[in-house]
């Protein structure tokens, strides 16, 4: 399976755990300080490299070093970064996640060079000679470029997926509108659902994405699992029961998942619950790339342990 992540990247720099910032400059000891490639592009390439894909990455990054540092960590991944436009007046993305000792993630964000994206830079023929177009953060380089690239996509037919990066507080349903009729698989999480379509419940706001054109909606829940919204029905996927140590990147390795299962010819049942498992993998270590797993071994993870209740 030949994928595209276009969209997001960002470097993480982790910390944990953290239970509060010391004052003035006072200073407290942890337990773990790492940088991981991350994002709603980068984030999932990495979880789609793990899974068997062969994953291009596409997106905007700085010239700087922390543009290298992000560079090699998904080079190491096994991911192909030639796609990945570098600039010289702004700084790539980054994020500080001081990880509480619950799993929680507050986050301190530089939009950086995301932003600058546009369709001079989009890689037309890897997209059109790809299996799948997995793009991350649409809202971040417009609606009409997004529903330019996605178009481009379903032209060649390339299927499509979708996930959002902003809070659902900061989103609106014509930042995303006109591109739902050429995605496939839209895999926002509940708040962004909620927010980028003004409904009161996922289920609603899922259905108004359904009616807008999108072929399906899986509503990523935290540990409450995945909410599958098609035209035929609702259906819940549970999350896994695990010990959560961090949830950074388990929306994009469950997109990852997802996008892996369709592929792969499984049901939008088996993909949600190869998500799932993938996610699952993923929290229970510090950072997006966290866990040393194949399909085979999510596979396997699946099957072995319990639904959470």
């Amino acid at each position: 399976m030949k994928v595209v992540t276009l969209g997001v990247h960002v470097l993480d720099v982790l910390v944990r755990p953290v239970e509060a910032i010391p004052e003035g400059q006072g200073a407290t000891l942890v337990e773990d300080i790492r940088m991981t490639a991350a994002g709603t592009a980068g984030g999932t390439a990495l979880t789609l490299a793990k899974l068997g894909a062969t994953v291009y990455s596409a997106g905007a990054i700085g010239s700087d070093p922390t543009g290298d540092m992000l560079v090699q960590l998904l080079g190491a991944a096994g991911i192909d970064t030639r796609h990945l436009v570098r600039r010289t007046d702004t700084a790539t993305s980054a994020s500080v996640l001081p990880i509480r000792p619950n799993g929680d993630r507050p986050s301190l964000h530089l939009l950086g060079a995301n932003i600058t994206y546009g369709p001079d830079d989009v890689p037309w023929d890897a997209i059109a000679e790809a299996d799948h177009l997995h793009l991350g953060g649409p809202e971040l380089i417009g609606v009409d470029t997004a529903t330019r690239i996605l178009s481009h996509a379903k032209e060649h037919g390339v299927t499509t997926s979708v996930d959002l990066l902003a809070p659902g507080v900061l989103g609106s349903f014509e930042q995303i509108e006109a591109a739902l009729p050429y995605v496939d698989h839209m895999l926002p999480n509940e708040d962004q659902v909620l927010g980028f379509t003004g409904e009161q419940d996922p289920i609603t706001g899922a259905q108004k994405l359904l009616a807008a054109g999108a072929g399906l909606v899986a509503v990523t829940r935290g540990g409450d699992g995945a909410l599958l919204v098609t035209p035929d029905g609702t259906e819940q996927v549970p999350a896994f029961a695990i010990d959560v140590v961090d949830t950074t990147g388990c929306g994009d390795a469950f997109s990852a998942g997802f996008v892996r299962g369709t592929g792969l010819g499984r049901t939008a049942h088996a993909s949600a619950v190869l998500g799932c498992a993938a996610a699952a993998l993923v929290a229970q270590g510090l950072g997006s790339d966290h866990g040393d797993f194949d399909l085979a071994a999510a596979d396997a993870f699946a099957q072995e342990h319990k639904p959470r209740t």
